[in-house]
């Protein structure tokens, strides 16, 4: 079955990177993108994947919500970049990387990650990298809501 959310060829193995406005359910979305892959889906072994969420704290304060800020077109080709590079490194064949951007609520998924390669250990270190490189290269400015005020996130949380 085809999936209307990721129509693909067979013979092309690209990635596909969307930004969305709105809440979405990342395990509906693996399972969209798995089912895209066809009979492609026969030649991985591995998948990893990593689901990012919103914390309800940062740095010691209580967060209500984030307003996550990018910088459309040049965002999209800086997380191009980050995922050909692991690509490159790992033999990784298929890329899922969705982001919020937007107004996010505690609890509420803001990246979903997925690699999928013949073996466990490619899989497995692309999407490390792809997160680790995501958090520090990506064109995404954070600014939380706290009890009384705003504030800009200066600095991502370390690993």
């Amino acid at each position: 079955m085809k999936s209307p959310f990721f129509p693909r060829s067979p013979a092309v193995e690209m990635p596909v990177i969307a930004l969305k406005e709105h809440p979405f359910d990342p395990y509906r979305e693996l399972l969209e993108f798995q089912s895209s892959l066809g009979e492609n889906a026969a030649k991985y072994g591995a998948q990893s994947i990593f689901i990012g969420t919103m914390r309800d704290f940062n740095e010691g304060d209580l967060v209500q919500r984030l307003w996550l800020e990018h910088y459309p077109g040049m965002t999209e080709r800086e997380l191009a970049r980050i995922v050909s590079e692991a690509q490159t490194r790992w033999a990784v064949s298929e890329t899922l990387v969705i982001h919020r951007v937007g107004e996010i609520r505690p609890a509420d998924t803001i990246v979903l990650l997925a690699c999928w390669s013949a073996h466990r250990g490619p899989a497995l270190d692309a999407t490390r990298y792809l997160i680790e490189e995501l958090k520090h290269r990506a064109p995404f400015w954070k600014k939380e809501t706290l009890d009384s005020r705003t504030r800009w996130v200066e600095r991502n949380t370390p690993a």
